[in-house]
């Protein structure tokens, strides 16, 4: 259930709030892939984890767009 509180969360953000969001969460991404390189990663879940957040950033963002276009 988890992943429905974060939603939630996205949803109410503004679209720079969301690209920002997405900004820190690439940094995490490629703070967790550094880790996994050098052996020190003890969380090998959080990978798939804040990958899937940044796709639900961005698909959020891009439907606000999509939304904001439209009408």
């Amino acid at each position: 259930m988890k992943s429905k509180n974060r939603l939630s969360d996205l949803r109410v953000m503004s679209e720079d709030q969301l690209a920002d969001e997405a900004l820190a969460l690439k940094k995490e991404q490629f703070n967790l892939r550094f880790q996994r390189a050098s052996g020190q990663l003890q969380n090998t879940a959080r990978v798939r984890l804040v990958r899937r957040d940044i796709a639900r950033a961005k698909t959020i963002a891009a439907e606000k767009r999509a939304a904001k276009n439209k009408g």
